[in-house]
């Protein structure tokens, strides 16, 4: 692979391991009754925006060396006073510590899934074979020929 080529992967790479961190800590705040109002991936200027058909808005940005959920806390924002209880602030001890946990148990999760699937696929291993011999050496006078597998 070509230098722009292997950047191109890596960053597709980076960004699909932020874009499930990410899904990991929305999809449990969603599940604890927590108001999201932005699921995003990378930082700075967004280059796509859409709503979605809840309350949250979805962004791609700029600058895709992380990402971000932002769920509603009274102590950033001026909620109304419906959305006080669907507030991460105010939500029990366990439930925050669930939604803090799930980012890094989806990455784990996605470990497991793509180890599982390269078993699946298999990688044919390096098969040990003989170069060269050398004329007058320890192999030569043992037979060995070059191209000959080494099995143990």
């Amino acid at each position: 692979m070509d230098t722009l080529q292997t950047l191109a992967v890596a960053l597709v790479t980076f960004a699909t391991v932020v874009a499930v961190h990410e899904y990991g800590h929305f999809w449990v705040a969603r599940r604890a009754g927590v108001k999201v109002l932005r699921f995003s991936i990378g930082f700075g200027k967004p280059l796509f925006r859409w709503q979605g058909a809840g309350e949250t808005e979805f962004v791609l940005s700029a600058i895709p060396l992380g990402g971000y959920v932002r769920m509603a806390d009274e102590r950033e924002d001026d909620l109304p006073e419906a959305d006080l209880p669907r507030a991460f602030n105010r939500q029990p001890v366990g439930a925050r510590m669930a939604i803090a946990a799930a980012g890094p148990a989806a990455n784990f999760l996605l470990a497991i899934v793509v180890l599982w699937g390269l078993f699946l696929r298999g990688e044919m291993g390096v098969i040990p074979e003989i170069a060269t011999v050398l004329p007058d050496s320890l192999a030569e006078q043992a037979g060995l020929q070059a191209g000959q597998e080494i099995r143990a």
